[in-house]
Formats: C-alpha cells, structure tokens, sequence
C-alpha cells in the first residue's frame, strides 16, 4: 500500500528536469501506466477534450528546437516526448459532447438532455465560456492541465523525471506538427508539451512558498 511517505517522496523527487540521460529509456510498460494515468485523469463533465501525442521521431525532435525554445536539453534527451492537444469544439451541443455521453458514457436520451443542459448553462451563463470561441479554447485547454499534473505525478512515484514544457512559440510549433501530419488545427489545439526520461544531473534545491503563505482555512 502507497504511503503518505511515499506520495510526498514523489512530490520531493519530481522537479523540472531540463536534460536527461540519452542512453536511458523507459521501459514499455513503465510508460503504457503513466499513460494510462493521464487517461483516467478527470475531465469538466467526463467530456476529456484531450488527445497525447507521444513524438519518438528524431526528425521531428529536431524541427522543434526550431520552435520549442523551453526544451532545448529535454528535446535530444528526453526517453519520451508529450505533445498535449486539446480539442477546439466543445460546445454543449458539439459532435464531441454527443459522442462522449452516446458511445463513451452511455447515457440514455433523457439523461443525455439533461446533462447537455447542465453543461450548456455552465458555458452560456456560469462561466461565459461562449462570449469567444477563444474563451471556449481556453476552458478546454485547461483540462489538459489537469491530465499534465498526474502524468508528471504517475512518473515521478515511478521513479521518472519529467518536465512540463509551456516555452514554445506556438504558431510555429503548430505548424511544424501540422506539417507533420500529427496536428490538425481545425480540430485540436496545442496546449503545453511534456518531456520524460531519467536525469542526468543532480536535483536542484526544490523552492516553495511556507504552506502557511498559501493555504488558508475557513472554520
């Protein structure tokens, strides 16, 4: 049974990792569980408005140092490289929103309706998410994050480093991916990178506010 002990270890181990060992990779299935984490991660109303693309070829590694000047170590080094999209149409009465509560969590017509209004509300008039297709964007490109955080937590209790890459110029990296036939922009978005494999230097002193400074409770 994991521990608290364990769970903090992991967060202590986990840091930004900037270059990794070339010669070290994960191993398969090491790798098939961080995935799997990322997705079972959960989502604003189930609808997962993500897709991970994992991206292996060197080639195309090398393309984005072009573009992706936050992984300039992490890029040539990383066992593994994470491009995280997400999904641009997620309107309530989008094709996405149908296929998710039809053929992924099964509703019937009536519950279907029910929850397409819950979550039309929340877009029109809770959080004004549809004033913009960018705001639309946005919200989805969010839930990404949520996937992000427990893929670099998966890794870490494994053992793994990792690191979150939001330094890119992002109409060039789209279109490098584009290029590449693993983007389509009329569809997805790209909304941060991930980069993982073993470090090669010694672990920086981790820095973080006192919990005091950030936490406050309400009795």
């Amino acid at each position: 049974m994991t521990t608290r002990d364990d769970v903090l270890s992991a967060f202590r181990f986990r840091h930004a990792c900037k270059q990794f060992d070339p010669q070290r990779k994960i191993p398969d299935a090491d790798f098939d569980a961080i995935l799997e984490c990322g997705r079972l991660s959960p989502s604003s109303f189930g609808l997962e408005p993500w897709k991970f693309v994992v991206i292996q070829n060197p080639a195309l590694r090398q393309k984005l140092l072009a573009t992706v000047w936050g992984a300039q170590g992490t890029l040539p080094t990383a066992s593994h490289y994470l491009a995280l999209l997400y999904r641009k149409d997620m309107r309530f009465d989008s094709a996405h929103v149908r296929h998710m509560m039809t053929d992924v969590q099964k509703l019937n017509d009536d519950v279907q309706q029910a929850k397409r209004a819950r979550v039309g509300k929340f877009q029109q008039t809770d959080h004004h998410v549809l004033d913009s297709g960018r705001q639309l964007e946005d919200w989805a490109a969010k839930q990404t994050y949520i996937a992000l955080g427990n893929l670099m937590t998966a890794a870490a209790l494994l053992g793994i480093d990792s690191c979150p890459i939001e330094g890119f110029e992002m109409a060039g990296t789209e279109a490098i991916l584009q290029e590449a036939g693993v983007l389509d922009t009329g569809e997805f978005g790209l909304a941060v990178m991930l980069a993982f494999g073993y470090r090669i230097n010694p672990q920086p002193a981790k820095t973080r506010q006192p919990l005091a400074d950030v936490v406050s409770w309400v009795r």
